[in-house]
């Protein structure tokens, strides 16, 4: 099994660029089902997870390949099979999203319940309210989602949907059925990330009628039927944020090439805080950092929330900057029950925090030490790789399978930037 082998202290300086997000790829590739025209898309990262949804279509009778200029081609004229089979989806949560299109399209769909990273509970049964008060029928059997349409109905209905609670992939699915629903829907209690926005965009290019995208309130118009359509897939603000951390982390000067810094406000204002000069650039973002980080940075307490607010996605990354930077950090975490199982990990590291519920106090520490640690989640092995970066000796992460679900070859970026740090086994 693959780890990565880091020898720290090195200051990180150059440019990298920053690939196509994952949560917004991931629901971009389900939205080429509910077309049979082909979709191209431009800037897919190289994951895991994409190459688990490509299985996943592929199985289901889709043409999915990628070409020599980096772009994915999508063909969903052929699907035979609207189902999501638990082998293939065991590993990813994202494997929920093919649930809108396959009813939309085809008016049925078989979806096993999906796996992911062990960070909490994220339950389907918004998606089932949702897509239930648009006229399907789901029952829960055998671990799987069993989807048609109501008695008389010859494709979905619009309907007003408000959620109990904020939910990134419910808003996506609901966006994708309400497309080629009947009427109008309306979405209230959305989703706001850049993901949604993007995906909305990439709708709209296929002939979608959506108002809204980016606020708590989306208007979908259906249509009857959707087109192909060429669409870009948006920067990933997380890669960034982890990146910016890392620069941070070790001190140097980088250049975020495509990073979004309207897709990052909440992340840069605390950089700023810290200690960092953070500049929004034409084509990316620009960090500059002086080493020792606990010399010159403030540890920043911050508490995540749904998008614009503080991203769940950065908590790790950020703690780990925290960790070496002077002063006492407070963490809540509110989004996600079981995000801090990261923190053993760091203190193995020679870090400095105490946990309470879903409160984190972090004592920023003058340096660490390498040890070999173990990833446990996508975004806490990032963090372990910022606390490798900056400590002394050898730093060994293990289970990098997580790492390799959500970002695009890291440590050959990282490398490109001067870090001394490899694959090995």
């Amino acid at each position: 099994m693959d780890k990565l082998l880091i020898r720290g202290g090195r200051s990180l300086k150059g440019e990298v660029p920053i690939s196509g997000a994952k949560n917004a790829a991931l629901p971009e590739l389900c939205a080429a089902l509910l077309t049979d025209a082909p979709v191209t898309l431009h800037n897919v990262p190289h994951l895991q997870d994409v190459s688990t949804m490509l299985q996943l279509l592929r199985n289901m009778g889709v043409r999915a390949e990628r070409n020599s200029l980096g772009e994915m081609q999508i063909d969903a004229q052929a699907l035979d099979r609207p189902e999501a089979p638990y082998e293939l989806v065991k590993t990813m949560r994202a494997s929920v999203l093919a649930l809108g299109p396959l009813l939309a399209r085809f008016g049925r769909a078989r979806v096993s319940l999906p796996g992911g990273c062990a960070i909490g509970s994220r339950p389907v049964d918004q998606h089932i309210k949702g897509l239930q008060a648009m006229g399907a029928e789901i029952v829960v059997e055998h671990g799987y989602m069993v989807a048609g349409l109501g008695a008389g109905l010859s494709r979905l209905r619009g309907a007003r949907i408000s959620t109990d609670m904020v939910t990134v992939t419910g808003t996506e699915n609901f966006l994708m059925a309400a497309a080629l629903a009947e009427g109008e829907t309306l979405l209230e209690n959305a989703a706001q990330e850049p993901e949604i926005v993007d995906l909305a965009e990439m709708l709209i290019a296929m002939g979608a009628r959506i108002e809204g995208h980016g606020s708590s309130r989306i208007r979908i118009q259906g249509v009857e039927r959707l087109r192909g359509c060429s669409h870009h897939v948006v920067a990933d603000r997380i890669e960034a944020g982890t990146f910016l951390c890392a620069v941070a982390a070790t001190g140097g000067d980088v250049f975020l090439r495509h990073a979004r810094a309207d897709h990052l406000d909440a992340v840069l204002d605390k950089l700023r805080e810290a200690g960092a000069t953070v500049t929004a650039m034409d084509g990316g973002i620009r960090l500059q950092a002086q080493a020792p980080a606990y010399e010159y940075f403030k540890a920043q307490s911050f508490r995540t929330t749904e998008y614009p607010g503080f991203p769940t996605d950065m908590q790790a990354q950020f703690m780990a900057l925290s960790c070496v930077s002077r002063g006492t950090a407070t963490v809540t975490e509110t989004i996600f029950e079981n995000r801090f199982m990261h923190v053993d990990e760091l203190v193995r590291l020679g870090a400095r925090i105490q946990t309470d519920g879903k409160v984190a106090v972090v004592e920023g520490v003058p340096r660490l030490s390498g040890a070999t640690v173990m990833a446990t989640d996508l975004r806490a092995s990032a963090s372990l790789v910022i606390a490798g970066l900056v400590a002394d000796g050898e730093t060994v992460v293990e289970r990098i399978y997580h790492l390799d679900r959500g970002y695009d070859r890291m440590e050959e970026k990282l490398r490109g930037l001067g870090a001394d740090i490899e694959r090995v086994r």
